[in-house]
């Protein structure tokens, strides 16, 4: 397949795509198009008769990586099986998976999750005597990962984890099993180690491309540095640098030309996503860093676009109340649709307004890099009782909260239940009725010489009877009757689901406290809903069916049709039509948190800042609420001062209460009639014409 770079690209990256020789540096702005570069130049690079194997594409996810690969793939038009796109951690694995016996490992090695680690490092830690009901298993991991990464030194204050390290080392060794941090560390042992391993790599990986170089560690640097020798390129931008607390450095990008001092650097500034009025903000905000490579970006289409929106409603619950009807209103009339909004934010802990909001809305969403209100545990066992009161043959729900909080009810008790309800064709609470009732059930139960209750004692069918008598007291209550929340609330006192948590969180009672907060929160969601005056009927069936939506598992991989609520951190790489950037307070953002824990922290954070403002394409609308509830307390909140760095006149104030005129209510039922109505056999004709022709490839 002949591909004209030049008519395919702009200047800037017509230059990047063919310097293939020698170390290059592209600066690559927000929406630059910067995967479509490493696309092309990965096929120049082919088209010039370099080898499949001698390149060497990294990323940071198996998503990225994929996506490379296939663009790649449908760019050339060529199968491309010894091209080598992949994360630094896969790579690393394929290193290993040739290598590892050289540093004493058995070939056929195991990777540690994080689940597995932990466990590692509790077995060492209660061999060697640790007190194991104050020992955080995850501080230590988090310790011992900083220390193999070299992130930092052993101090005087970690002495008493030294050995608990080295046994942690030596077990992994024993059971040939590897962490997530050794597939870095171990191939750069390797070639520190052995130069022969080292040569033999970099005689093969002749050509080495790294995206999102900003993004790197130390560590990762390291690897990149052992097997570079002149073609390495590396595509960054420094201003879209907001992972240090996972150990990304900015400074690589210094770091590189001072090893590569004959690199050539190209800038890529030509935004092709966003109007010009979004990014004249977003230069005007970065442009506070001090530390950062000097570039602008620009829109080539010259579009100047709206100005952004800034609202400042009363308190948190009227944000979430502005966004959702703004998103409702924006689709229905500028038509557009439900997944091209995104709502951005810096904390997950201002989910819980904005979902409640869109519930009420009935906007459909879903939650990224975070988790939804409604899909933490403790608000997962809430409903989960809600819904057993609700209908008691529901098996999931019961089981989930059947021995939530401990009640005598465990796994062997379970699986009895379970054969009883498979032998009878029956509910698992039917079964339990039946050994409540004492039924002689005989050998089906799992009892020997037909033994009532099933073979179970006598204590645990008191504790199944006394769970059974729970539900059903509960159900007289609640169903068709008033004051839910307060049953609710009754409820989990009586089930002393606080000293549940405080159970489960020994080692933190800030995390019992926290996750009971969570549960008084929903609760509070119910009383509101109940005192609505527009809620003619709030009883429980209602009330669970209102939040299924939200509530039931969603195993498809595309979300179509559903606005976006993520972090700012997950938002990187994506875009969207319209973008609100909730809760854009002082305090929030910059976050207090990450200011206390380093000076450099506040660029960080006017980074994190610029990577929200440059998601959106045509629309920005900014919030700050005037008062904002925290701890159970209310406190007057001040706007972020990086809304001050945007110049005025790009700057406008928006209210809620925008109505529909009646020319637009008439124009929106006539598309509703449209889109009922069967199209007539000539307008069906044109449109299969029409939809025959648009065939292409979007970039």
């Amino acid at each position: 397949m002949s591909i004209d770079y030049a008519s395919e690209l702009n200047p800037e990256q017509y230059e990047a795509v063919t310097t293939i020789d020698g170390p290059l540096l592209i600066i690559a702005g927000a929406g630059s198009g910067k995967t479509r570069v490493i696309t092309f130049r990965m096929a120049y690079m082919l088209d010039k008769g370099i080898p499949q194997h001698a390149i060497l594409a990294l990323t940071f996810t198996n998503k990225a990586a994929k996506e490379m690969a296939e663009r790649v793939r449908a760019v050339t038009g060529r199968k491309l099986q010894n091209l080598t796109v992949s994360t630094f951690h896969s790579f690393g694995v394929k290193i290993l998976r040739k290598e590892i016996e050289a540093l004493g490992w058995r070939e056929n090695f195991s990777i540690y999750d994080e689940a597995d680690r932990y466990q590692l490092i509790k077995d060492c830690a209660r061999e060697l005597g640790f007190r194991m009901e104050s020992f955080d298993p995850v501080k230590t991991g988090a310790l011992f990962s900083d220390i193999r990464t070299e992130r930092r030194p052993w101090s005087k204050s970690d002495d008493a984890y030294r050995q608990l390290y080295d046994e942690y080392r030596r077990s992994l060794k024993i059971y040939n099993a590897v962490d997530f941090d050794d597939l870095i560390v171990m191939p750069i042992e390797l070639f520190e180690l052995l130069p022969e391993v080292r040569a033999k790599y970099r005689e093969q990986y002749r050509y080495i491309m790294i995206d999102e170089f900003q993004d790197t560690s130390l560590i990762q640097y390291r690897m990149m540095r052992l097997l570079a020798d002149r073609n390495v390129c590396v595509v960054g931008d420094d201003d879209q640098s907001i992972y240090s607390w996972r150990g990304a450095n900015y400074e690589n990008l210094m770091q590189f030309e001072r090893d590569f001092p004959d690199v050539k650097e190209i800038k890529l500034e030509r935004n092709y996503r966003s109007t010009s009025t979004i990014l004249e903000a977003a230069n005007a905000i970065i442009r506070n860093n001090t530390s950062r490579k000097e570039k602008a970006l620009w829109s080539p289409a010259g579009l100047g676009g709206t100005p952004i929106e800034l609202h400042t409603p009363d308190d948190e619950m009227a944000e979430g109340e502005f966004i959702a009807r703004s998103i409702k209103e924006i689709k229905l009339r500028e038509r557009v649709p439900y997944d091209e909004f995104g709502i951005l934010i810096r904390t997950n802990a201002l989910t819980r307004w904005l979902e409640e909001a869109l519930l009420a809305e009935n906007v459909p969403y879903r939650i990224s890099g975070g988790s939804s209100f409604f899909g933490r545990k403790e608000i997962k066992d809430v409903i989960s009782y809600l819904r057993v009161v609700a209908n008691p043959d529901d098996d999931v729900n019961l089981i989930r909260i059947v021995n939530t909080p401990r009640r005598g009810i465990g796994k062997t008790t379970l699986e009895r239940l379970g054969a009883i309800a498979r032998s009878r064709r029956c509910s698992l609470r039917t079964a339990m009725e039946l050994v409540r009732s004492g039924e002689s059930l005989g050998a089906e139960g799992g009892a020997e010489g037909g033994l009532a209750f099933g073979g179970l004692s006598e204590h645990t069918v008191a504790d199944i009877a006394a769970f059974l008598d729970l539900v059903e007291r509960y159900r007289e209550e609640m169903l068709g009757k008033k004051r839910i929340a307060e049953k609710v609330r009754k409820l989990m006192d009586e089930v002393d689901y606080w000293g549940y948590l405080i159970e489960e969180n020994r080692q933190n009672d800030k995390v019992a406290k926290w996750k009971f907060h969570n549960v008084e929160l929903f609760i509070q969601m119910i009383e509101r809903w109940e005192k609505d005056p527009d809620n003619l009927s709030p009883g429980l069936f209602e009330w669970l069916n209102r939040i299924s939506l939200i509530t039931r598992d969603d195993d498809q991989d595309e979300d179509e049709g559903k606005v976006n609520l993520m972090t700012i951190h997950a938002a990187k790489g994506l875009e969207f039509e319209v973008v609100f950037i909730a809760g854009c307070e002082d305090g929030i953002i910059p976050h207090a948190k990450s200011l206390e824990e380093g000076e450099g922290n506040l660029e960080e954070e006017r980074r994190l800042f610029y990577v929200a403002v440059t998601r959106a394409r045509r629309r920005l609308v900014v919030s700050c609420a005037k008062r904002r509830r925290k701890q159970n307390q209310v406190t007057d909140q001040v706007p972020s001062p990086f809304l001050a760095e945007i110049p005025t006149h790009l700057v406008e104030a928006v209210e809620d209460d925008a109505e529909f005129t009646e020319e637009e209510g008439e124009a929106y039922f006539e598309r509703l009639k449209a889109m009922f109505s069967p199209p007539s056999e000539e307008a069906g004709a044109a449109q299969g014409s029409a939809g025959a022709g648009e065939v292409g490839i979007a970039d």
